[in-house]
């Protein structure tokens, strides 16, 4: 029996950096899919049983590298609440999706003495309870990631057609107190008037709930 597939106690470290590979890889996967960049600026990775495509844009890679670096800085404060992915037409400049990660978290003790010291996780003891709640594979917390990738790309299947370029934007909401960089700056939220939403599957580190959702502006609303 080998060792990944033995339970183990996931940690807030492991945990946020689970969440935010997640966060990378389906935003590229929304990328291709939506066509909002060129197919031949993707390639093929193996990941989380699937193959998977990445971007090879120098511009948009290191973009998403700043703010998942951000995102990990927040996720281990506990100041995430969601992250949305805006697509909106570069022609109309209406918002035609918004794909939504909500992100909970399931285990608020570890969370809150990580917080307090980053020095205390390490040492940190679990007890008996929050033991056997944290016991879960990485090939189980995978085998959830793959499902909601695989409902990303079936969205072809039922999202209306995009008619015109688009543009995409990435939201992040925090709680009040969450420190926000200069660099960084308040957005409206982009809703989309007359819209449709389809739940997606969840995925759970023991420690991190996300949960998946997509909005779309509805057909014959902007369909000629």
């Amino acid at each position: 029996m080998s060792s990944t597939d033995n339970q183990t106690v996931i940690t807030l470290a492991g945990s946020v950096d689970i969440v935010t590979e997640f966060f990378f890889t389906a935003i590229n996967s929304i990328l291709y899919q939506r066509g909002i960049y060129e197919p031949a600026s993707f390639r093929r990775v193996d990941k989380y049983g699937l193959t998977v495509l990445v971007s090879t844009d120098d511009g948009l890679l290191g973009y998403l590298k700043n703010v998942m670096n951000q995102m990990q800085t927040w996720l281990l404060e506990g100041t995430v609440q969601k992250l949305v992915v805006v697509v909106a037409g570069l022609d109309s400049g209406e918002t035609l999706e918004r794909w939504q990660f909500q992100v909970q978290v399931d285990n608020a003790d570890t969370t809150v003495a990580a917080a307090g010291d980053e020095n205390n996780v390490p040492n940190q003891q679990p007890s008996a309870t929050s033991t056997k709640k944290n016991k879960k594979t990485i090939k189980e917390i995978h085998d959830e990631i793959q499902a909601i990738i695989r409902q990303i790309t079936a969205s072809v299947t039922f999202l209306p057609l995009l008619n015109e370029p688009c543009s995409f934007d990435l939201l992040v909401y925090t709680d009040n107190d969450a420190v926000v960089p200069q660099k960084w700056y308040d957005s409206d939220p982009r809703y989309i008037m007359n819209s449709s939403e389809v739940k997606l599957r969840s995925f759970t580190t023991s420690i991190h709930k996300v949960d998946t959702m997509v909005t779309y502006k509805e057909k014959d609303d902007w369909e000629l």
